[in-house]
Protein backbone atom coordinates (compact mmCIF):
# COMPACT_ATOMS: atom_id res chain seq x y z
CA UNK A 1 0.00 0.00 0.00
CA UNK A 2 0.88 3.65 -0.74
CA UNK A 3 1.28 6.33 2.01
CA UNK A 4 2.16 9.71 1.73
CA UNK A 5 1.40 13.32 1.66
CA UNK A 6 -0.38 15.90 0.19
CA UNK A 7 -0.57 19.82 -0.22
CA UNK A 8 -2.72 22.64 -0.90
CA UNK A 9 0.79 24.70 -0.43
CA UNK A 10 -1.22 27.44 0.48
CA UNK A 11 0.09 30.67 2.17
CA UNK A 12 -1.62 31.50 5.46
CA UNK A 13 0.21 33.61 7.93
CA UNK A 14 1.53 31.93 11.05
CA UNK A 15 -1.28 32.47 13.50
CA UNK A 16 1.80 33.17 16.00
CA UNK A 17 4.41 35.53 14.31
CA UNK A 18 1.78 37.10 11.69
CA UNK A 19 4.47 36.58 8.94
CA UNK A 20 3.09 34.75 5.71
CA UNK A 21 5.64 33.44 3.75
CA UNK A 22 6.50 34.94 0.37
CA UNK A 23 6.63 32.98 -2.95
CA UNK A 24 10.45 31.88 -2.56
CA UNK A 25 10.07 30.59 0.87
CA UNK A 26 7.36 28.74 0.83
CA UNK A 27 7.86 27.09 -2.98
CA UNK A 28 11.54 26.57 -0.93
CA UNK A 29 9.54 24.65 1.37
CA UNK A 30 7.90 22.47 -0.57
CA UNK A 31 11.12 20.85 -2.39
CA UNK A 32 12.61 20.68 1.49
CA UNK A 33 9.08 18.97 2.39
CA UNK A 34 8.88 16.61 -0.91
CA UNK A 35 12.79 15.77 0.15
CA UNK A 36 11.87 14.86 3.67
CA UNK A 37 8.68 12.70 2.47
CA UNK A 38 10.85 10.46 0.89
CA UNK A 39 13.85 10.16 3.44
CA UNK A 40 11.06 9.03 5.98
CA UNK A 41 10.48 5.63 3.71
CA UNK A 42 7.35 7.46 2.72
CA UNK A 43 5.99 6.68 -1.15
CA UNK A 44 3.93 10.01 -2.32
CA UNK A 45 4.31 13.50 -2.72
CA UNK A 46 1.73 15.31 -4.00
CA UNK A 47 0.20 18.93 -5.33
CA UNK A 48 -3.14 20.75 -5.91
CA UNK A 49 -3.11 23.16 -8.46
CA UNK A 50 -3.94 26.15 -7.69
CA UNK A 51 -4.66 29.85 -9.26
CA UNK A 52 -5.29 32.69 -6.59
CA UNK A 53 -3.63 34.46 -4.11
CA UNK A 54 -2.53 32.54 -1.33
CA UNK A 55 -1.17 29.67 -2.67
CA UNK A 56 2.21 28.82 -5.58
CA UNK A 57 1.36 25.87 -6.69
CA UNK A 58 -0.08 27.21 -10.05
CA UNK A 59 2.19 25.35 -12.44
CA UNK A 60 1.90 21.63 -10.85
CA UNK A 61 4.11 19.99 -13.43
CA UNK A 62 6.79 22.85 -13.47
CA UNK A 63 7.03 22.06 -9.57
CA UNK A 64 6.80 18.24 -9.72
CA UNK A 65 9.87 18.07 -12.70
CA UNK A 66 12.09 20.31 -10.30
CA UNK A 67 11.04 17.81 -7.35
CA UNK A 68 11.85 14.76 -9.53
CA UNK A 69 15.15 16.16 -10.12
CA UNK A 70 15.70 16.19 -6.17
CA UNK A 71 14.49 13.01 -5.74
CA UNK A 72 14.98 9.08 -6.74
CA UNK A 73 12.00 7.21 -5.45
CA UNK A 74 8.93 9.24 -4.41
CA UNK A 75 6.12 8.85 -6.51
CA UNK A 76 4.84 12.31 -7.65
CA UNK A 77 1.65 13.31 -8.31
CA UNK A 78 -1.44 15.82 -8.00
CA UNK A 79 -3.74 16.37 -6.34
CA UNK A 80 -5.54 17.49 -8.55
CA UNK A 81 -5.15 18.82 -11.62
CA UNK A 82 -7.82 20.80 -13.38
CA UNK A 83 -9.30 18.81 -16.00
CA UNK A 84 -12.31 21.58 -16.30
CA UNK A 85 -9.83 24.44 -17.24
CA UNK A 86 -6.69 22.95 -18.79
CA UNK A 87 -6.54 22.31 -22.30
CA UNK A 88 -6.59 18.71 -23.10
CA UNK A 89 -3.66 18.87 -25.00
CA UNK A 90 -1.38 20.83 -22.94
CA UNK A 91 -2.77 18.16 -20.01
CA UNK A 92 -1.40 15.55 -22.35
CA UNK A 93 2.01 17.05 -23.70
CA UNK A 94 2.73 17.90 -19.78
CA UNK A 95 2.20 15.05 -18.11
CA UNK A 96 3.81 12.86 -20.46
CA UNK A 97 6.91 15.25 -20.44
CA UNK A 98 7.18 14.83 -16.71
CA UNK A 99 6.69 11.22 -16.73
CA UNK A 100 9.95 11.01 -19.19
CA UNK A 101 11.78 13.65 -16.80
CA UNK A 102 10.75 11.65 -14.09
CA UNK A 103 11.65 8.20 -14.86
CA UNK A 104 7.86 7.07 -14.86
CA UNK A 105 7.45 8.24 -11.08
CA UNK A 106 4.48 10.46 -11.71
CA UNK A 107 0.96 9.62 -11.70
CA UNK A 108 -2.10 12.73 -11.95
CA UNK A 109 -5.54 13.29 -10.07
CA UNK A 110 -7.64 15.30 -12.24
CA UNK A 111 -10.90 17.05 -10.46
CA UNK A 112 -13.11 19.78 -11.37
CA UNK A 113 -11.30 22.43 -8.92
CA UNK A 114 -13.17 24.29 -6.46
CA UNK A 115 -12.74 27.54 -7.16
CA UNK A 116 -14.20 30.47 -9.29
CA UNK A 117 -11.21 32.22 -9.65
CA UNK A 118 -9.72 29.49 -12.01
CA UNK A 119 -12.82 29.11 -14.08
CA UNK A 120 -12.50 32.98 -14.17
CA UNK A 121 -9.07 33.43 -15.35
CA UNK A 122 -9.26 30.67 -18.05
CA UNK A 123 -12.89 31.70 -19.51
CA UNK A 124 -14.58 28.78 -18.36
CA UNK A 125 -18.31 28.47 -17.19
CA UNK A 126 -18.32 26.70 -13.87
CA UNK A 127 -21.88 25.80 -14.66
CA UNK A 128 -20.30 23.38 -17.30
CA UNK A 129 -18.01 21.92 -15.21
CA UNK A 130 -19.29 18.46 -15.08
CA UNK A 131 -19.73 18.46 -18.76
CA UNK A 132 -16.15 20.05 -19.12
CA UNK A 133 -14.63 17.34 -17.12
CA UNK A 134 -16.35 14.02 -19.43
CA UNK A 135 -15.52 16.02 -22.84
CA UNK A 136 -12.02 17.11 -21.74
CA UNK A 137 -10.92 13.67 -20.65
CA UNK A 138 -12.21 12.21 -23.12
CA UNK A 139 -10.23 13.72 -25.56
CA UNK A 140 -6.93 13.14 -23.09
CA UNK A 141 -7.74 9.83 -23.27
CA UNK A 142 -7.81 9.68 -26.86
CA UNK A 143 -4.57 11.95 -27.14
CA UNK A 144 -2.45 9.56 -24.95
CA UNK A 145 -4.02 6.04 -25.60
CA UNK A 146 -3.83 6.12 -29.52
CA UNK A 147 -1.14 4.79 -31.51
CA UNK A 148 -2.39 7.52 -34.74
CA UNK A 149 -3.11 10.94 -35.25
CA UNK A 150 -6.22 12.19 -33.63
CA UNK A 151 -9.45 13.99 -35.23
CA UNK A 152 -11.70 15.30 -32.47
CA UNK A 153 -14.78 17.64 -32.72
CA UNK A 154 -16.32 18.70 -29.30
CA UNK A 155 -18.30 20.98 -27.76
CA UNK A 156 -15.57 23.18 -25.82
CA UNK A 157 -12.68 23.85 -28.07
CA UNK A 158 -11.68 24.01 -31.48
CA UNK A 159 -11.71 20.98 -33.95
CA UNK A 160 -8.34 19.02 -34.04
CA UNK A 161 -7.19 17.43 -37.69
CA UNK A 162 -4.99 14.61 -37.80
CA UNK A 163 -3.63 15.16 -34.31
CA UNK A 164 -0.87 13.95 -32.48
CA UNK A 165 0.39 15.07 -28.90
CA UNK A 166 3.95 15.27 -28.34
CA UNK A 167 5.93 13.14 -26.45
CA UNK A 168 4.41 10.19 -26.13
CA UNK A 169 4.14 8.38 -23.08
CA UNK A 170 6.58 6.19 -21.82
CA UNK A 171 5.67 2.80 -23.63
CA UNK A 172 2.97 3.84 -24.78
CA UNK A 173 0.88 3.98 -21.71
CA UNK A 174 0.22 7.09 -19.80
CA UNK A 175 0.71 8.30 -16.39
CA UNK A 176 -1.88 6.29 -13.71
CA UNK A 177 -5.20 8.55 -13.31
CA UNK A 178 -6.57 9.31 -10.33
CA UNK A 179 -9.90 11.19 -9.91
CA UNK A 180 -10.23 13.20 -7.37
CA UNK A 181 -13.57 14.56 -6.14
CA UNK A 182 -15.61 15.92 -2.77
CA UNK A 183 -19.57 15.48 -3.94
CA UNK A 184 -19.72 14.36 -7.86
CA UNK A 185 -20.87 10.97 -8.54
CA UNK A 186 -20.06 11.78 -12.38
CA UNK A 187 -16.25 12.01 -11.19
CA UNK A 188 -16.76 8.28 -9.93
CA UNK A 189 -18.47 7.04 -12.64
CA UNK A 190 -15.92 8.59 -15.27
CA UNK A 191 -13.59 7.04 -13.45
CA UNK A 192 -14.98 3.42 -13.04
CA UNK A 193 -15.52 3.43 -16.97
CA UNK A 194 -11.70 3.98 -17.85
CA UNK A 195 -10.80 1.76 -14.70
CA UNK A 196 -8.81 4.45 -13.13
CA UNK A 197 -8.26 5.60 -9.85
CA UNK A 198 -10.59 7.04 -7.36
CA UNK A 199 -9.36 9.51 -4.57
CA UNK A 200 -11.93 10.52 -2.13
CA UNK A 201 -10.47 13.96 -0.31
CA UNK A 202 -11.74 12.86 2.89
CA UNK A 203 -11.28 15.61 5.09
CA UNK A 204 -14.19 18.01 4.95
CA UNK A 205 -17.07 15.54 5.08
CA UNK A 206 -18.71 13.23 7.81
CA UNK A 207 -17.75 9.30 6.58
CA UNK A 208 -21.25 8.79 5.41
CA UNK A 209 -20.84 10.96 2.65
CA UNK A 210 -17.25 9.15 1.28
CA UNK A 211 -18.99 5.79 1.77
CA UNK A 212 -22.09 6.90 -1.17
CA UNK A 213 -19.28 8.15 -3.25
CA UNK A 214 -16.57 5.16 -3.34
CA UNK A 215 -19.16 2.64 -2.86
CA UNK A 216 -21.36 3.96 -6.09
CA UNK A 217 -17.41 4.12 -7.73
CA UNK A 218 -17.18 -0.22 -6.87
CA UNK A 219 -20.44 -0.97 -8.58
CA UNK A 220 -19.77 0.98 -11.96
CA UNK A 221 -16.30 -0.67 -11.68
CA UNK A 222 -17.65 -3.77 -11.73
CA UNK A 223 -20.52 -2.82 -13.76
CA UNK A 224 -18.16 -2.12 -16.94
CA UNK A 225 -16.35 -5.30 -16.54
CA UNK A 226 -12.80 -4.26 -14.33
CA UNK A 227 -13.20 -6.87 -11.99
CA UNK A 228 -14.91 -7.24 -8.83
CA UNK A 229 -15.79 -4.06 -6.76
CA UNK A 230 -12.98 -4.86 -4.23
CA UNK A 231 -10.46 -4.35 -6.70
CA UNK A 232 -11.41 -0.74 -7.94
CA UNK A 233 -8.64 1.26 -6.44
CA UNK A 234 -9.36 3.62 -4.16
CA UNK A 235 -7.20 6.62 -2.82
CA UNK A 236 -8.19 8.63 0.57
CA UNK A 237 -7.19 11.43 2.36
CA UNK A 238 -6.75 12.44 5.92
CA UNK A 239 -5.32 15.00 7.97
CA UNK A 240 -2.83 14.96 11.44
CA UNK A 241 -1.55 16.76 13.42
CA UNK A 242 0.67 14.62 16.16
CA UNK A 243 2.09 15.06 19.64
CA UNK A 244 3.45 12.72 21.78
CA UNK A 245 1.10 13.76 24.43
CA UNK A 246 -2.64 14.13 23.12
CA UNK A 247 -3.62 17.32 25.18
CA UNK A 248 -0.08 18.53 23.82
CA UNK A 249 -1.29 18.21 20.21
CA UNK A 250 -4.55 19.63 20.50
CA UNK A 251 -3.10 22.90 22.24
CA UNK A 252 -0.47 23.71 19.52
CA UNK A 253 -2.83 22.94 16.63
CA UNK A 254 -5.76 24.71 18.37
CA UNK A 255 -4.58 28.41 17.08
CA UNK A 256 -4.24 27.15 13.90
CA UNK A 257 -7.09 25.35 12.82
CA UNK A 258 -9.07 28.18 13.78
CA UNK A 259 -7.26 30.08 11.33
CA UNK A 260 -6.75 27.87 8.58
CA UNK A 261 -8.81 28.44 5.38
CA UNK A 262 -10.49 25.03 4.99
CA UNK A 263 -11.79 25.07 8.19
CA UNK A 264 -11.52 28.52 10.27
CA UNK A 265 -14.93 30.10 11.43
CA UNK A 266 -17.24 26.77 11.31
CA UNK A 267 -17.46 24.22 13.85
CA UNK A 268 -14.93 23.42 16.99
CA UNK A 269 -11.54 21.25 16.80
CA UNK A 270 -13.32 18.85 18.58
CA UNK A 271 -16.53 18.84 16.61
CA UNK A 272 -14.68 18.59 13.76
CA UNK A 273 -12.66 16.10 14.46
CA UNK A 274 -15.59 14.12 15.58
CA UNK A 275 -17.58 14.44 12.60
CA UNK A 276 -14.36 13.97 9.92
CA UNK A 277 -10.85 11.66 9.28
CA UNK A 278 -8.96 15.03 11.24
CA UNK A 279 -6.92 13.42 13.69
CA UNK A 280 -5.24 16.00 16.24
CA UNK A 281 -3.35 13.71 19.15
CA UNK A 282 -0.93 11.11 19.68
CA UNK A 283 0.83 8.66 16.56
CA UNK A 284 -1.25 6.11 17.71
CA UNK A 285 -4.49 7.71 18.02
CA UNK A 286 -3.56 8.79 14.49
CA UNK A 287 -3.11 4.49 13.58
CA UNK A 288 -6.46 3.94 15.39
CA UNK A 289 -8.45 6.10 13.22
CA UNK A 290 -6.93 5.49 10.22
CA UNK A 291 -7.48 2.11 10.79
CA UNK A 292 -11.47 2.79 10.85
CA UNK A 293 -10.76 4.02 7.42
CA UNK A 294 -10.60 0.24 5.83
CA UNK A 295 -13.69 -0.71 8.13
CA UNK A 296 -15.52 1.90 6.32
CA UNK A 297 -14.52 2.37 2.72
CA UNK A 298 -12.93 -1.28 2.32
CA UNK A 299 -9.36 -2.24 1.17
CA UNK A 300 -8.28 0.47 -0.50
CA UNK A 301 -4.50 1.56 -2.51
CA UNK A 302 -3.40 4.78 -1.47
CA UNK A 303 -3.10 6.95 1.56
CA UNK A 304 -2.26 10.41 1.55
CA UNK A 305 -2.09 12.91 4.49
CA UNK A 306 -2.48 16.91 4.87
CA UNK A 307 0.17 17.65 7.62
CA UNK A 308 2.02 21.47 6.42
CA UNK A 309 -1.61 23.42 6.13
CA UNK A 310 -2.78 26.51 7.67
CA UNK A 311 0.67 28.36 8.32
CA UNK A 312 2.58 25.46 10.52
CA UNK A 313 5.88 26.43 10.81
CA UNK A 314 8.23 24.04 7.97
CA UNK A 315 10.25 22.87 11.02
CA UNK A 316 6.95 20.94 12.66
CA UNK A 317 5.55 19.91 9.22
CA UNK A 318 8.72 17.65 8.89
CA UNK A 319 8.42 16.39 12.32
CA UNK A 320 4.82 15.08 11.45
CA UNK A 321 6.68 14.19 8.28
CA UNK A 322 9.30 12.11 10.42
CA UNK A 323 6.53 10.44 13.20
CA UNK A 324 4.48 9.30 9.98
CA UNK A 325 7.25 7.68 9.02
CA UNK A 326 8.56 6.35 12.17
CA UNK A 327 5.26 5.32 14.41
CA UNK A 328 2.43 5.74 11.71
CA UNK A 329 3.14 4.34 8.46
CA UNK A 330 4.82 0.96 9.53
CA UNK A 331 2.29 0.28 12.04
CA UNK A 332 -0.33 0.99 9.33
CA UNK A 333 1.35 -1.27 6.64
CA UNK A 334 1.60 -4.27 8.66
CA UNK A 335 -2.06 -3.60 10.28
CA UNK A 336 -3.85 -3.04 6.95
CA UNK A 337 -2.01 -6.00 4.76
CA UNK A 338 -2.76 -9.00 8.05
CA UNK A 339 -6.43 -7.60 7.13
CA UNK A 340 -6.42 -7.40 3.54
CA UNK A 341 -8.78 -10.53 1.45
CA UNK A 342 -6.14 -12.39 -1.35
CA UNK A 343 -7.36 -11.42 -4.42
CA UNK A 344 -7.28 -7.57 -3.26
CA UNK A 345 -4.85 -5.63 -4.91
CA UNK A 346 -2.52 -3.55 -2.12
CA UNK A 347 -1.35 -1.06 -5.02
CA UNK A 348 -2.42 0.53 -7.70
CA UNK A 349 -1.49 -0.95 -10.86
CA UNK A 350 2.30 -0.47 -11.66
CA UNK A 351 3.46 0.89 -15.19
CA UNK A 352 4.95 -2.88 -16.18
CA UNK A 353 1.19 -4.16 -15.48
CA UNK A 354 -0.56 -1.32 -17.34
CA UNK A 355 2.17 -1.87 -20.22
CA UNK A 356 1.54 -5.80 -20.47
CA UNK A 357 -2.34 -5.37 -20.53
CA UNK A 358 -2.28 -2.95 -23.74
CA UNK A 359 0.00 -5.53 -25.14
CA UNK A 360 -2.45 -8.53 -24.72
CA UNK A 361 -5.39 -6.00 -25.74
CA UNK A 362 -3.23 -5.44 -28.83
CA UNK A 363 -3.25 -9.05 -29.51
CA UNK A 364 -5.67 -10.24 -32.07
CA UNK A 365 -8.24 -12.51 -30.78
Amino acid sequence: MQFGVFTVADQTPDVHTGKTPDDVERMRSLVTIAQHVEAAGLDVFAIGEHHETGFVTSSPTTVLGYIAGRTSRLRLSTSIAHITTNDPVKLAEDYATLQLLSDDRVDVMFGRGNSMAGYSAFGKDPRASVQLTVENYQLLRRLWDEDGPVDWQGQFRNPLHQFTATPRPVDGVAPFVWHGSIRTPEVAEIAAYFGDGYFANNIFWPKEHYIRLIDLYRERWEHHGHGPGSTAVVGLGGHVFMRKNSQDAVREFRPYFDVAPVYGGGPSLEEFARQTPLTVGTPEQVVEKTLTFQEFFGDYQRQLFLVDHAGLPLKTVLEQIDMLGEHVVPALRKEMEARRPAGVPSDPPSHASRVAARARQSQPA
